[in-house]
């Protein structure tokens, strides 16, 4: 097998985890160089990596390089992306800044896969909650077209970053212990509580987040339904790892829930646990750490026509982030087009 030089830019949460996902799914792999804003050490499951700056030259020889931002991570990809593809390199970019450039595809590749076909360089990997979201109704939209979503998001802090996670656990910690604890990374404490706000206000969707405008305009363009009517509101919740999405969907036809978990049960990526009566459904504890999106509480919804409801939940650091992007990668192995 043809082996790859893969560059790797960022070495935080989602940058860490490309790493061992790399490794875990025998991405075929030669070198795996590692840029940030600072030469050092780093060891990640216990390999050890030695991090260069990043400079334009440091792309010299890559095959494919992953660019590991996250969510409002500025800086990186619009500095390096162009003049890594420049000197010969795919850059997949975790970023939100090429998300929506209509030069550049946005693929979950369960999915939309075939968008690939068309990239001039650049692949951009979609929002986690937009990942995570439409790996439960694209593959009923592929059967029965979707005319109307409705989701509500229940994100966890590692989405936030390593920092958000520190200070869940410390507020956590100073709760039990009887202490006050200042908020840092929140304005408001995330222990025991609930942020009905991610991200700041979109001029292009008054009264809804960036978060939410997010989840809209991707799964808009992902689905190729440009004019799709969708509506959600994005939460913080004092989780660790995973998002959840309780979804309410309008279709065309009308999909019994039956049907419903026959199509998510042959979907690639989704495991299907939906049995209410035996209090099994999918629940960030169970999912955290795990490759699929697990989908369950799929019922009808009474309140409009044709109309099912569902529960999605799925590991944002991996699927969300590092393993969608390596996938992306592995999809371009095997169409061809690298």
């Amino acid at each position: 097998m043809k082996q790859y030089k893969v560059g790797l830019v960022g070495i935080g949460a989602v940058g860490t985890e490309m790493i061992k996902v790399l490794r875990q799914r025998n991405f075929p792999a030669s070198e795996i160089r590692v840029l940030a804003t600072r030469e050092r050490e780093e060891e990640i499951a216990g390999e050890i990596f030695h991090v260069q700056v990043a400079t334009p030259e440091a792309f010299d020889g890559l095959d494919i390089v992953l660019f590991a931002g996250t969510e409002g991570a500025k800086g990186a990809s619009m500095q390096y992306a162009r003049e890594a593809i420049k000197r010969g390199c795919v850059v997949i970019d975790n970023g939100d800044d090429f998300r929506m450039d209509d030069s550049v595809p946005l693929v979950i590749p369960e999915i939309n896969g075939d968008a690939l076909e068309n990239h001039q360089g650049l692949i951009a990997n979609p929002n986690c909650s937009t990942i995570i979201t439409l790996m439960g109704v694209a593959p009923l939209h592929k059967v029965v077209p979707l005319k109307h979503m409705t989701a509500v998001t229940f994100q966890s802090v590692s989405g936030t970053g390593r920092d958000a996670v520190c200070e869940l656990e410390q507020q956590v910690q100073d709760y039990a212990a009887g202490r006050s604890s200042e908020p840092q990374v929140y304005r408001y404490p995330i222990a025991f509580n609930v942020l009905p706000q991610i991200g700041g206000p979109k001029a292009e969707m008054p009264g809804f987040t960036s978060e939410e405008a997010k989840l809209t305009f991707e799964s808009r363009k992902i689905l190729g339904v440009p004019d799709l009517r969708i509506a959600s509101t994005c939460v913080r919740v004092p989780v660790f790892y995973a998002h959840s999405v309780a979804i309410h969907a309008e279709f065309e036809r009308a999909l019994t829930p039956a049907r419903a978990r026959e199509i998510l049960s042959a979907a690639p990526g989704v495991k299907v646990v939906d049995d209410l009566a035996a209090a099994q459904y999918p629940m960030p504890i169970t999912i955290g750490g795990g490759d699929d999106v697990g989908v369950g509480r799929i019922r009808v919804d009474p309140s409009v026509e044709n109309g099912l409801a569902l529960w999605c939940c799925g590991d944002n650091i991996r699927k969300g982030a590092a393993q969608n992007a390596v996938q992306i990668a592995e999809e371009l192995i095997r169409r061809g087009l690298i």
